[in-house]
């Protein structure tokens, strides 16, 4: 499996934006996708998670300011992020995990929220 993260950039503090993670193939197999994120120094950390029965978990950090949501024709994961934070600065992963535990990892993008 394939993914590619996608939608990062610079942004005021209090915008939007929509992050997007294609995979090459079917989500709808996989037990779960999700988004990281990380900051030098530190670990990766959860941000959001979708399950194969569409169960959305949140980091409490974000709850309420994200959504993660995903088209299974287009196979596609959106994080649509708003009211963004300097401290959401952070390079942002998406992850797959299959039904037979495998995990895969797409490239990061960069979400930069200036002050």
């Amino acid at each position: 499996v394939q993914l590619q993260a996608s939608g990062g950039g610079l942004v005021p503090a209090g915008g939007s934006l929509t992050l997007s993670c294609a995979a090459s193939s079917g989500i709808f197999s996989m037990d779960a996708m999700a988004w990281y994120r990380q900051t030098p120094g530190n670990q990766r950390e959860l941000v959001a998670s979708i399950t194969r029965a569409g169960v959305e978990n949140y980091q409490a950090t974000v709850l309420g300011r994200f959504t993660i949501s995903r088209d299974i024709v287009k196979n596609t994961v959106d994080l649509q992020m708003n009211s963004l934070k300097p401290e959401d600065t952070a390079v942002y992963f998406c992850n797959a995990v299959l039904r037979s535990g495998m995990i895969f990892w797409g490239q990061g993008t960069q979400v930069t929220v200036s002050s």
